[in-house]
């Protein structure tokens, strides 16, 4: 029985929010306790561990999402390829422990902090969330994960109360992930069967991993090795921090947008497992205008209120931020494609090649950009890189999409979004101009953006937005006449 894509959806977001929710509400207080330098430190260090958990788990979540999808209605088939991915996670990542501790544990001026930072390569063992999203069963990820997170909330404020508190720092965000996954195993037994050892084929499952492990290696080369070239080519950890903290925020747009995108990946690769055409062209064409509906007037109201939300939510010392928010704002929209026609569809439907050559190529263009810009421009330069890495990568896959939408076909979904977006923007930009900087003010300038943007979408009565509150309606009418039946 298919669980309900909205409900997934919902579920799915509040997972992923919950990932990115933390450093958001935190980002205030922490600016102001330890400093741009520190965060630097905390963004140049994450960004080196963030490559041995890269190598540790392969390609293992994508791949063991969409396996455990192909086999949602065989408990026997599902419950022997989960122990055979986890076995394997479990001896990569350990090779991965011991490399790391040799390499960065033992000394050097971040060495305790490495050290920390170990715990988060443990807890990556521990990680089955591809599990239940390859199940659609999303809303376990969730309780638990929120109980997990709100106590490292209280934490942060409780302990951290100095710059040379950053250690504690690192011990609550790498212990929140350890209990967090370590959590989900509790709910194995309900979905998964006992297996024999001896019946566990682990090889059969290493090339469709590694061809999955080198796009995820690109990937990472433009989202986590920016950092580490800033700090590199500019010595200056400072301007990590900025980096670190804009990315903060696009990464939680990014969330939001592309949440619909996870659950679709099941959906799709379901689709796919039993031939049916329909479905998957349905499933890609909710989720452009998803896309579409969300990333455009993020994009917009990013690029409008930065110069007056950077200064009250990082605090002083943090002007660096504006520029960095105004000139990312746009990559949402590119990656939110992106995710569709790569993620979605070719890596769902076995086309793991096409998307390892478009991930490779954009990673390609990504280092030699930064090694050009970060030089002349800093930080800035390595968001310019990445903008291009991307859309380099949606270039090379919509040619191989074309089977399903053609370039003209995706472009018509997007067109009332961007006048609407366009005039959100104006508007928002004008008010911005003459508000001063406060909270209420920012608030304010949403609030006003949100409405300007529905309206011309009901103006240019787009059909998308009528489709949902329609399933929204109807939802409600349906709970509301089964309470009435009992």
């Amino acid at each position: 029985m298919k669980k309900s894509i909205a409900k997934n959806y919902i579920y799915n977001l509040i997972y992923q929010m919950l990932t990115i929710l933390l450093p958001l509400i935190t980002t205030p207080y922490l600016s102001r306790v330890l400093g741009a330098e520190n965060i630097g430190i905390y963004g140049y260090t994450i960004s080196i561990v963030t490559y041995f958990i890269l190598f540790g788990t392969l390609g293992v979540s994508m791949y063991g999402q969409r396996e455990i999808a192909y086999l949602q209605d065989d408990k026997q088939k599902r419950s022997k390829a989960f122990w055979e991915i986890v076995f394997i996670r479990f001896i990569t990542l350990s090779i991965s422990i011991i490399l790391f501790f040799l390499i960065y544990g033992r000394d050097g001026d971040y060495a305790i902090y490495y050290r920390i930072l170990i715990i988060q390569l443990i807890a990556n063992i521990f990680d089955i969330s591809w599990l239940f999203q390859g199940i659609e069963e999303f809303d376990k990820t969730v309780i638990r994960n929120l109980i997990v997170k709100f106590l490292s909330l209280v934490l942060i404020f409780v302990m951290i109360k100095t710059p040379d508190d950053l250690w504690k720092y690192f011990v609550i965000y790498v212990g929140a992930e350890l209990i967090g996954n370590v959590s989900l195993w509790l709910y194995i037994p309900k979905y998964l069967e006992k297996v024999k050892i001896k019946s566990l084929q682990l090889k059969k499952h290493l090339r469709p991993i590694l061809s999955l492990f080198v796009p995820q290696i690109a990937v990472q080369i433009y989202t986590v090795l920016d950092k580490t070239m800033i700090g590199k080519i500019t010595g200056d950890m400072t301007e990590v921090g900025y980096y670190e903290q804009a990315q903060k925020i696009i990464k939680a747009a990014l969330i939001i947008v592309t949440a619909l995108q996870t659950v679709m990946n099941s959906r799709v690769a379901n689709a796919y497992a039993k031939n049916d055409k329909k479905e998957i062209k349905d499933c890609l064409e909710k989720s452009f205008n998803f896309t579409f509906l969300l990333s455009i007037p993020m994009a917009f109201g990013i690029m409008a209120i930065a110069t007056k939300f950077v200064p009250w939510y990082y605090g002083e010392g943090f002007d660096g931020v504006i520029p960095l928010l105004i000139s990312t704002a746009p990559i949402l929209i590119v990656i939110g494609l992106s995710g569709i026609t790569g993620t979605q569809y070719l890596v769902q439907i076995g086309k793991q090649k096409v998307y390892t050559i478009s991930v490779a190529v954009g990673a390609g263009v990504n280092v030699i950009l930064n090694l050009i810009l970060i030089n002349y421009f800093n930080a800035v330069g390595a968001v310019i890189a990445s903008i291009f890495a991307e859309i380099t990568v949606l270039g090379i896959q919509l040619k191989y999409f074309k089977e399903q939408f053609t370039v003209w076909e995706i472009l018509k979904l997007s067109v009332k979004c961007f006048i609407s977006g366009i005039v959100m923007f104006a508007v928002v930009a004008i008010l911005t101009r003459f508000m001063p900087v406060s909270i209420l003010n920012t608030i304010i300038e949403v609030i006003v953006g949100g409405i300007v943007y529905v309206l011309m979408l009901i103006i240019l009565k787009y059909k998308f937005l009528y489709d949902i509150y329609g399933q929204v309606i109807n939802s409600i009418k349906n709970k509301f006449k089964k309470e009435i039946k009992i």
